[in-house]
């Protein structure tokens, strides 16, 4: 879960909050004289960046005010927050930043395994012999 800091109200959870797409989308100086091809263009096609991406937040339990954010999509470190109509801030990136990539782990779930390896897990009981009864608190 992130812990997001609303320029009005301080650091609130991510639950409170709505996403509200790429920021910094500029609306067309004349949208009456675009066709049907770069009205799609302008409503429906956007960056889909792997690193800082620049993106619309809204307070929605909280002050309702709609907010900028710099967000890593790869790593979810949130970069700067700023109110709506100012510049995107400059922010550095980190070397090796733009080239992150999953987790190649036998457990992971991006390489198709089903589950971790179970092979050295141990229940083993603390006695030789098996018990009879239930532990306390447990049904039958």
């Amino acid at each position: 879960m992130l812990l997001i800091s609303c320029p009005n109200c301080g650091s609130r959870d991510e639950t409170e909050f709505h996403y509200g797409g790429q920021a910094h989308v500029a609306y067309p100086e004349n949208p009456n004289e675009l066709n049907d091809r770069e009205w799609a263009q302008f409503l429906f096609y956007r960056e889909n960046t792997k690193g800082i991406f620049a993106e619309r937040w809204l307070h929605s339990t909280g002050c309702r005010q709609w907010f900028n954010m710099l967000r890593d999509t790869v790593t979810y470190d949130i970069q700067a927050v700023y109110p709506m109509g100012t510049p995107r801030p400059d922010v550095t990136v980190p070397a090796g930043a733009e080239s992150g990539t999953a987790s190649l782990a036998a457990d992971s779930t991006t390489t198709g395994t089903a589950a971790p390896s179970t092979a050295t897990t141990s229940i083993a009981a603390s006695t030789s012999s098996p018990s009879t009864t239930a532990p306390k608190g447990a049904t039958k």
